[in-house]
């Protein structure tokens, strides 16, 4: 099934069961005001809301409204935790590669992950606001699981039961603001602002054959101001799966019904430097910052600008027909007003 979050007057905003082919929605207050209060007692509601759900493609829900993805909000407008992971090690190898260096041993058995701020998401039609573009504005495009209760020291294999919906996720950096943070040996934060996640998450079932190992074995469309970027098949040279990104973070702690998990920017490694736009005939990127990667490595200086006030970043998968699976991330940088 499919579920979305609209915006109204309240932080949590209000869940609505939404149509396979995202034409139709329904609240369902009676059921779960909120997606978080459907996910701490999934057990006792996802029956009604896969009823709902059934009724809605069958074009007998009364009430069903059109579904707008302008009206909503991330599914989870706040989650009680959001952690990124690093699963495709192309990435971390370019960036490496780019600064002559190489990625240690322990980087293909222990995952990368950092621990966002999840308080304040922003909605996928939402602005992506900066002070200055010096500040280096870059997308990445990700893939991303909400999480029932997981237990303490859960493995890979309990942690995929634990797994309720699957979403993509923008999740902006702020590139110039990196290297002064990580030198200071305390991670991200200033330069991680809020992410933006795809109007709609589904349950795996949905995905049917495309779900499988713990991945999600589709190409990942980014489109940056109208014109294709990237297409990188999620499901390929994912050195970490989803459930080993979920048990990595249960290590030390459990974690609660409503944890966002996300995979780390996607990437293919692609059979010549040169050959890796979409342009070119490659799959092409999830983030600027990978294609500067590349031109540092074949030119000895990035050429490819960060994102600029009005540049428009879209995300989004389709199936064999098409479809948008999960509605499209569509956002444009923004300055503060009053920066």
């Amino acid at each position: 099934m499919k579920l979305a979050t609209l915006k109204d007057q309240t932080r949590d905003g209000q869940l609505v069961v939404v149509s396979r082919d995202l034409s139709l929605c329904i609240p369902v207050p009676d059921l779960a005001p909120t997606l978080q209060a459907a996910l701490d007692d999934w057990d006792a509601c996802a029956p009604g809301l896969r009823e709902v759900y059934d009724w809605l493609n069958a074009g007998e829900a009364p009430g069903a409204v059109p579904f707008d993805p302008a009206d909503c909000h991330s599914p989870l407008p706040r989650a009680y935790q959001w952690a990124d992971g690093s699963a495709y090690l192309n990435h971390v190898e370019l960036v490496r590669k780019a600064r002559n260096s190489t990625v240690p041993e322990s980087f293909f058995s222990d995952p990368l992950m950092y621990q966002g701020g999840s308080d304040a998401f922003i909605g996928p039609r939402d602005p992506i606001i900066a002070d200055t573009e010096d500040w280096g504005i870059d997308m990445e495009a990700e893939v991303a699981v909400i999480t029932g209760d997981v237990p303490m020291g859960a493995s890979p294999s309990d942690a995929a039961d634990t797994i309720r919906l699957i979403m993509l996720v923008n999740d902006v950096s702020l590139r110039g603001l990196i290297p002064g943070e990580l030198a200071k040996g305390f991670g991200f934060f200033q330069s991680k602002p809020a992410s933006a996640f795809s109007p709609v998450a589904v349950t795996p079932d949905e995905l049917g054959e495309h779900w499988r190992d713990g991945k999600l074995h589709l190409p990942l469309l980014v489109e940056l101001n109208g014109e294709p970027f990237g297409r990188p098949n999620a499901g390929q040279d994912m050195t970490f799966s989803l459930p080993r990104l979920v048990a990595h973070a249960a290590r030390t702690r459990r974690l609660a019904a409503g944890t966002i998990i996300g995979s780390g920017t996607v990437s293919n490694k692609q059979g010549s430097l040169h050959g890796s736009s979409i342009r070119n005939g490659g799959v092409g990127y999830c983030c600027i910052a990978e294609v500067r990667m590349y031109e540092t490595i074949e030119g000895g200086k990035p050429v490819t600008p960060f994102m600029r006030f009005g540049d428009r970043v879209r995300i989004a998968m389709r199936d064999e027909a098409g479809q948008d699976i999960f509605g499209t991330i569509d956002q444009v940088v923004q300055r503060r007003p009053g920066a």
